[in-house]
């Protein structure tokens, strides 16, 4: 189990370095693999001795090596935050199926929590590629999970669809795909994720309505995406119990 935890960890850093570079580059339009990555203020390529993860972040002291310029925080969390997912996922999954699907997902949540936290979208370029390789995953590792993994996106999908369609100010079809997206990893286990990121997002709504006022507090556009992605998560580990307690007392 050691090697493996330590495989995922750092194959988590590596991966957490790109998804920095997918959720800024992705919604800007630009390329993910050329040009390499730049310093934010003086353009200089960064050296691949620079482009460590975590590593480079903490030895250059969170600056540039040529122009001095601050390195958010962000990038070395984000690859941090990459490489606990990975590890939770090798330790608390079992099956190569459920590991290989734990590992996608968790590589897709990611970059949609960061770009639609920062620019409330969430792309197809990333929910379109999930859904395809999780139905491949499922045929190929698993066949018999597959007709559960269509009728949990489809549900999970369509009632976001619903929701949307009722209030559109409230929810966007990229909201709808990425539930979708998630019955797809998560099989019946997505009604976990779901019920999760709907309580997170009261929750955060009715406390931003404590601070700002009730006419403020609606007015402020909270996007809905990282709810999912943190129902996602706490699904992916917890979410099958959570439904066998729901059966069993109802």
């Amino acid at each position: 189990m050691a090697p493996a935890i330590v495989l995922a960890a750092v194959g988590g850093l590596l991966v957490g370095s790109f998804l920095n570079v997918v959720a800024w580059r992705l919604p800007r339009g630009e390329s993910l693999v050329s040009p390499r990555s730049r310093c934010p203020g003086c353009e200089a390529p960064i050296r691949p001795y620079d482009n460590v993860p975590v590593v480079s972040w903490l030895a250059l002291r969170a600056r540039c090596r040529h122009c001095g310029t601050r390195i958010s925080a962000r990038y070395p969390l984000v690859e941090l935050s990459t490489a606990l997912l990975y590890v939770a996922v090798v330790v608390g999954r079992d099956g190569a199926r459920d590991i290989v699907l734990g590992l996608i997902l968790v590589t897709v949540l990611v970059p949609v929590t960061l770009i639609d936290l920062e620019h409330r979208i969430i792309p197809n370029r990333i929910t379109l590629p999930a859904a395809v390789a999780a139905i491949v995953a499922g045929a190929i590792l698993d066949v018999d999970f597959l007709p559960e993994q269509l009728i949990a996106g489809v549900a999970a999908g369509g009632f976001f669809f619903l929701a949307a369609f009722a209030y559109p100010r409230g929810m966007g079809m990229g909201d709808v795909k990425l539930a979708g997206v998630l019955g797809l990893y998560l099989g019946r286990a997505v009604a976990s994720a779901i019920l999760i990121a709907l309580v997170a997002g009261i929750v955060v709504g009715v406390a931003i309505i404590a601070a700002k006022g009730a006419r403020e507090g609606r007015r402020t556009a909270v996007p809905f995406g990282p709810f999912l992605a943190l129902g996602g998560v706490v699904a992916l580990f917890a979410g099958n119990d959570l439904v066998e307690i729901y059966l069993d007392r109802f």
